[in-house]
């Protein structure tokens, strides 16, 4: 999960840091890989005392052309440790779906590491958030170390956009950039179908999460691959997920009529996020 801090003064060049996270974290004989070593006896579970929010695991429930998704996360932020929790049940007809936007929420201290989500739109502007998360237990918390030592389970958090978005952009003051991806109705709802079943999958069969192998933007590739086999290679953009914006634009997934700088500059939406942060109509706002 994402956290906070003051941004970083100094950056090392991408392919360089990749190079040096990989040497930290599995070097021979480095202190990570010994630890990764003495917990493989750990095995992955969904009982745990949880901390709330992430206590409770999303699924899917699937009738022809409607899927009824239970577990919907929509919580109300007073802060970003003080909240109201609720979850809801909530049926679509995936034949309106019709769009969905790739999220990037760089790490203020290391904007090379990011968090990366996706945000599937209906026809009824209704929009549902898949975020895949490090399931934390009470008094855990998160960093790329822990994450690569079988420390943590790995979920599929599944909420309103107004939960997802704004817990980053209004409490945790992070960046947040939403980009419309450039794929058909049928593609989007591949997608969204294959990622309900893996939530349903992990509901019965929990997983480690890995900084590395297992996190957000690996099981978005992983997703997308399985659709379409070998679409996408694995590279410093993976590793350090806060430039898979720019291997999604290479790539063709993003809007490439105008240069990427251009497209991020449109795509960060802290700025309307604090303007219309208590409307029902959000999602809309944010994307005008």
């Amino acid at each position: 999960m994402l956290s906070h801090a003051k941004r970083a003064r100094t950056r090392l060049p991408p392919a360089l840091l990749a190079a040096l996270v990989a040497v930290v974290l599995f070097a021979p004989g480095c202190r990570v890989l010994h630890w990764r070593n003495e917990v493989s006896l750990k095995q992955p579970s969904n009982h745990r005392d949880w901390i709330p929010g992430l206590d409770v695991l999303a699924t899917a429930e699937f009738d022809g052309s409607e899927v009824t998704i239970h577990n919907i996360r929509n919580c109300h932020y007073l802060t970003e440790e003080d909240y109201v929790l609720d979850y809801y049940d909530k049926t679509f007809d995936l034949t309106k779906i019709t769009s969905v936007d790739f999220i990037v929420v760089p790490f203020t201290e290391a904007p090379s590491l990011a968090h990366t989500m996706l945000s599937f739109g209906f026809q009824d502007r209704d929009y549902v958030v898949i975020s895949v998360e490090a399931r934390l237990e009470k008094g855990e918390t998160y960093t790329p170390v822990k994450g690569s030592m079988q420390e943590m389970e790995l979920m599929y958090v599944i909420g309103d956009e107004r939960d997802l978005i704004e817990l980053r952009t209004e409490h945790r003051d992070v960046d947040v950039y939403v980009y419309r991806a450039q794929v058909r109705p049928e593609e989007v709802r591949a997608m969204f179908v294959d990622m309900l079943k893996r939530a349903n999958k992990l509901a019965k069969h929990p997983e480690f999460y890995d900084t590395i192998t297992n996190n957000c933007t690996t099981n978005i590739v992983d997703h997308i691959n399985k659709l379409k086999p070998n679409l996408i290679t694995y590279s410093y953009q993976i590793l350090l997920p806060g430039h898979s914006d720019r291997l999604a634009y290479d790539l063709g997934f993003l809007d490439r009529r105008v240069p990427f700088e251009e497209l991020k500059r449109r795509a960060h939406v802290n700025a309307r996020a604090h303007i219309f942060a208590s409307r029902e109509d959000f999602s809309q706002q944010i994307r005008q």
